[in-house]
């Protein structure tokens, strides 16, 4: 499923138009990500979270000569489902 997917889905559910169910899409994917990216976490009850994670510094090795290389410090986000999405996965 892609942004397109999602907005189709609205614009059946929903009856609206196309150009509203994007803007809809992309407001809410706005939202989180401006969230996240104040370190914030987003939670979504019957959904999941969403949470920053700090991955510290450390040594790497490059693939393809093997020599050592430094990989710095970043920030990902993680998410975490809820149980009704994780027993809907699991039958």
């Amino acid at each position: 499923m892609n942004t397109a997917d999602l907005v189709d889905r609205l614009v059946t559910a929903h009856g609206i138009t196309t150009a509203d169910a994007k803007r809809y899409v992309d407001t809410v994917f706005a939202a989180i990500t401006d969230a996240a990216s104040k370190g914030e976490e987003v939670s979504l009850n019957g959904f999941g979270k969403f949470k920053v994670k700090d991955s510290p510094a450390r040594e790497g090795r490059n693939p393809s000569t093997g020599a050592a290389i430094q990989i710095a410090a970043s920030k990902k986000l993680g998410f975490t489902p809820a149980k009704a999405v994780k027993d809907k996965l699991n039958g």
